[in-house]
C-alpha cells in the first residue's frame, strides 16, 4: 500500500460552505462530540471531553454495543453536542439509529484508512522489533477503526486531539441480545 499524501492534508476540516447551518452551530457548542467509523460487524467510536480538546473514550466495538455506549454516555455524562458519522457505504443504517441520540453530522471518509495507519503510530509509538521497520511497512497489531473515528472528529474540528482515556471498552456495556 502507498500513502496518498501527508496526514495533515487528509485531516483538514471540511469546507465551511459544505456544512449546513445546523452543522456549523453544533461544531461551536460546548459539550462532548462522538465520532463513528461505521461498519456492519465492527465500528470505531471515540468520544471527546466537554471542550473537544481531548479524546476520553476510544474503542472498536460491534455496532449494537457502540450504540449502547453512546446511550450510556448520554445518561451518565454531558449530552453529546453531535455525533459525527463517516459518510462511507456503511453509514446508511446508522443514520436512523443515531438520530434519537444527538444531532448527526456526516464527515467525508475519503483517505481516512491510510491516514489512520499513520496516526495510529503517533498515538501508540512502535515498540520492540516494530521500531526497526520503516513506517510504511508497519501494520498496527490491532484493528484501528477507533483511530479512523478520531480522524473524522479531528477533520471536523480542524485540529489534532490527544488521547486521555478515562474509560476502556471493558467498562462499556455488553450487548443485550
Amino acid at each position: 500500500m502507498r500513502a496518498i499524501g501527508p496526514e495533515k492534508d487528509l485531516a483538514k476540516p471540511m469546507d465551511q460552505a459544505s456544512k449546513s447551518d445546523g452543522d456549523q452551530a453544533s461544531s461551536q457548542g460546548a459539550g462532548p462530540f462522538a465520532a463513528i467509523d461505521p461498519g456492519r460487524s465492527k465500528c470505531g467510536l471515540v468520544i471527546s471531553d466537554n471542550q473537544a480538546s481531548a479524546i476520553l473514550f476510544a474503542a472498536v466495538l460491534p455496532p449494537q454495543r457502540a450504540l449502547a455506549q453512546l446511550r450510556q454516555w448520554q445518561e451518565q455524562h454531558s449530552p453529546l453536542v453531535a455525533v459525527l458519522l463517516g459518510n462511507g457505504t456503511g453509514s446508511g443504517p446508522w443514520r436512523p439509529w443515531l438520530a434519537p441520540i444527538a444531532p448527526l453530522i456526516l464527515v467525508p471518509e475519503a483517505g481516512t484508512t491510510l491516514a489512520a495507519r499513520q496516526r495510529y503510530w503517533q498515538l501508540e509509538p512502535a515498540q520492540g522489533w516494530r521500531r526497526l521497520l520503516p513506517q510504511g511497512l508497519r501494520q498496527p497489531p490491532r484493528d484501528w477503526d477507533d483511530v479512523v473515528a478520531q480522524l473524522l472528529l479531528e477533520r471536523h474540528l480542524g485540529r489534532s486531539l490527544p488521547r486521555r482515556l478515562t474509560q476502556t471498552p471493558s467498562d462499556s456495556p455488553r450487548d443485550q441480545d
